[in-house]
């Protein structure tokens, strides 16, 4: 990392997807950047738990900020992802009809999908359902095939974005959680939790606490309504069960549950959709999930054959419009990003894309840009059930964590490069040690053995008295 500084040309508060892409995109334009996370690693909020799909748009609101983001994010993420070493599992999706009414629905979903450019979407007859998809529940009338619909890592993308803006000169501070915003001379004066720092631009990407960020100088522009979505995680075998991604035909108010292969080999069911006042408490209810597996057994009835391994739960920072909330103040030197939901993780690249646009069109020249000459594209560990892995190449340490398959080396890497976890949660995003169906039960030891001090907090092993 760059030698520290505590002033600097931009702050981005929040180490979410978006706040790592917009960490990226003003570090490699050439501004003095630094990101601020209150959490004690990236993804820490909203950003860690979501479905992992790289959405076409096909379903966004036509000739919205949201559609443009998305389809920016979606081709950059393509272009990029083989320099980085990022996965792409191409799996398409299908919306299933199940009745006459969601049937009746279809034509207009195709018509959507091409008004908003994505014109390989088509209609599909039941037949063409289950050829796809053999192992259906019966009863599907129809559906539409989504082709560019696929399935990305959550975690490893959002961590190359920060780790390239590290590697031009980026700097970031987690467990620092911003508490005032004073504008003072040219620019701002942040407190936090640790410590002042100053930046004459600050971009506001906090997720579900954006609105009291913006609420430290102003009246917020919009209130966050966090939104709780539950998913359940089934065992490996599961995934074989599905080959494309299951989709429901939406409703107003839900785009409902799917089904998906994940990126590390499972099959991934939900989320739900629950308003709740507390923006920190994504926890998981058993009734919930209960219902949850019914649901998901009467798409697919093979999976009362598999068992469940994992549930979790995330918080969307949703607000009181479906619309990204961006805002951009000139004349304060701020911009906020606020309202980005499910489609974060596609739109992450094409907000960031966005804002470079608003500074440079909108606002004055606050600091000067030193780009650098040539890009360094770092390289990520391969965490893809779908690709070649660490555990099959020769020198590798062994095998420590034998549900996912997470070898030493790569629980060395981990520590050893520009962005290494500072806590168990951040070494687990990293190399999925500990998070496969045993839940870390027979490999704990060893990981701790491996940690060996590196964390404040670390594994409690062995006999407890």
């Amino acid at each position: 990392m760059a030698q520290q500084s505590n002033n600097v040309d931009v702050i981005i508060i929040g180490g979410g997807v978006v706040g790592c892409a917009a960490f990226r995109r003003f570090t490699l334009m050439g501004a003095r950047t630094l990101l601020l996370e209150k959490g004690g690693d990236i993804l820490s909020g909203a950003s860690k738990a979501n479905s992992a799909i790289l959405h076409t748009g096909f379903d966004a609101p036509p000739d919205s900020l949201e559609l443009d983001c998305m389809q920016a994010g979606y081709r950059e993420y393509v272009d990029i992802h083989t320099k980085m070493n990022l996965p792409l599992l191409k799996t398409g999706a299908i919306v299933v009809a199940w009745n006459e009414e969601q049937l009746a629905e279809l034509p207009a979903i195709v018509h959507q999908a091409h008004q908003n450019g994505v014109t390989d979407v088509r209609q599909i007859n039941a037949s063409e359902v289950y050829q796809r998809e053999k192992n259906l529940a019966s009863g599907a009338l129809g559906g539409v095939w989504v082709p560019g619909e696929s399935v990305i890592d959550p975690w490893s993308a959002p961590l190359a974005y920060m780790t390239q803006a590290v590697k031009h000169g980026g700097q970031y501070r987690f467990n620092c959680e911003v508490q005032a915003a004073t504008f003072v001379d040219d620019g701002w004066r942040l407190s936090t939790s640790d410590g002042e720092y100053r930046a004459k631009l600050v971009i506001n990407c906090a997720g579900n606490y954006g609105d009291l960020i913006d609420g430290l100088w102003r009246h917020p522009e919009f209130q966050i309504k966090p939104r709780k979505g539950q998913f359940l995680v089934f065992d490996k075998p599961a995934a074989e069960k599905i080959e494309a991604i299951i989709l429901p035909v939406p409703t107003p108010t839900t785009k409902g549950v799917l089904l998906s292969k994940t990126i590390f080999g499972n099959l991934l069911l939900g989320p739900t959709a629950e308003e709740q006042p507390e923006r920190d408490k994504a926890e998981v209810n058993e009734t919930v999930l209960h219902q949850l597996v019914e649901k998901g057994q009467r798409i697919l009835p093979a999976l009362t054959d598999y068992s469940v391994t994992a549930t979790y739960a995330g918080l969307r920072p949703a607000t009181e419009k479906k619309a990204y909330r961006i805002f951009d103040y000139p004349e304060n030197q701020w911009i906020t990003v606020g309202g980005i939901r499910s489609t974060g993780l596609t739109a992450a690249l094409g907000i960031a894309a966005h804002l470079e646009t608003l500074y440079r069109e909108r606002f004055p020249a606050l600091f000067a840009l030193a780009p650098p000459a040539e890009l360094t594209w770092p390289q990520m560990p391969m965490l893809s059930e779908y690709s070649a892995r660490d555990y099959t190449c020769a020198g590798n340490g062994g095998i420590v964590c034998h549900c996912e398959l997470v070898t030493r080396r790569e629980i060395e890497a981990a520590f050893d490069s520009a962005v290494p976890p500072e806590c168990i949660g951040g070494l687990r995003r990293r190399t999925r040690v500990m998070m496969g169906r045993c839940n870390g039960f027979f490999c704990s030891n060893n990981v701790a053995e491996i940690i060996n001090g590196r964390f404040e907090n670390t594994l409690v092993t062995g006999k407890v008295t």
